[in-house]
């Protein structure tokens, strides 16, 4: 079967692992261009990606009859233009969170992605996570009954520059969108109601986007399981995402702060390394993603997570970011 021949359309630092992934981990990919808004960037990342083609101009990758799909790592903003134009013009489609903006965007993005039946795979890589994954194995097979809670923790160690969070969407779209996709993954059910808060703690520029540092929600699902999700920009001591699922039988309990499973003890004290940052954290998981959509690609296959449940996942995030607003609970529907 020959190689899938993939183009990067953005070259950031999660726009680099995708990158570097294809080039060099995932069999049956291969890295043909590189794309960035900048001519400088993009020839720097090709550069040290070894890739011959590199532009600033996407119409150039979606016009190649030498491109089979592309990766958009590109910011927010971008997303939905890329996926239509993409979908036009029979690539497939990997792109990061949030699949797009608005709900309203998602629509014509998903209806474009059917029309040239193309395959599509948003990327939230915790369903890639092997404690993840094995939770919902776990899960699955019955070993904590029937789940009735779900409880997590995101904590980054400090906030993003203020030219990303400008454009981020905010933290409800940007950050807590994980959680609430890994809590509809974990739950098996999809969400009634939201209800969210947040405040200003340590970065006051975030107040000019409408934005906050720390917050926290609750999710109501269909079947009457409740879920609490805390997120936070403030967590100086390190990268912190963790999570618990209760049972009618039990509970599984994912992640840890701890980086290496080494612990040190003396003089009456102990301590661990934490882990620094996400790309740490999720390098198995941003691998496994990858892998996962070059294989539906070759084989004609629907993703685990696809354009419809990305734009599921960004419903909840508009909602819990309406829900802070109004500060009131917001209804799906």
């Amino acid at each position: 079967m020959n190689n899938i021949r993939c183009a990067v359309i953005g070259a950031g630092r999660l726009g680099m692992v995708h990158a570097k992934n294809i080039a060099e981990r995932v069999k049956g990919a291969e890295l043909t261009a590189v794309v960035t808004s900048r001519q400088e960037s993009a020839r720097k990342a090709a550069s040290e990606l070894g890739v011959d083609w590199w532009t600033d101009e996407p119409q150039e990758v979606f016009d190649s009859p030498d491109i089979d799909a592309v990766i958009i790592a590109s910011p927010s903003p971008t997303h939905a233009e890329l996926i239509i134009q993409a979908a036009r013009r029979n690539k497939h489609i990997f792109v990061d969170k949030p699949i797009t903006e608005t709900l309203e965007e998602a629509d014509e993005a998903i209806k474009e992605v059917e029309n040239n039946k193309v395959i599509c795979q948003v990327g939230f890589m915790r369903r890639f996570d092997p404690a993840y994954a094995h939770a919902k194995q776990r899960i699955e097979q019955g070993d904590i009954g029937e789940p009735i809670y779900f409880g997590a923790v995101s904590r980054d160690p400090g906030a993003p520059p203020e030219a990303f969070i400008e454009k981020s969407g905010g933290i409800f779209i940007d950050m807590c969108i994980h959680d609430y996709d890994i809590a509809r993954f974990l739950m098996d059910d999809e969400i009634k109601s939201v209800q969210s808060f947040g405040t200003v703690l340590l970065h006051p520029f975030m107040k000019k986007y409408d934005d906050v540092d720390q917050t926290a929600t609750v999710l109501e699902f269909h079947n009457g399981a409740v879920a609490n999700i805390d997120a936070s920009r403030n967590a100086v001591y390190g990268y912190d995402i963790r999570a618990e699922v209760v049972g009618t039988e039990g509970a599984i309990q994912i992640g840890s702060i701890q980086h290496h499973n080494n612990i040190v003890l003396k003089n009456n004290i102990s301590y661990h390394d934490n882990i620094p940052d996400f790309m740490t954290k999720f390098e198995a998981a941003f691998l496994a993603e990858i892998e996962h959509f070059i294989a539906c690609v070759q084989n004609g296959q629907t993703p685990r997570i696809d354009a419809k449940d990305g734009k599921k996942s960004l419903e909840i995030a508009n909602a819990a970011l309406q829900s802070f607003k109004k500060k009131d609970m917001v209804y799906l529907s």
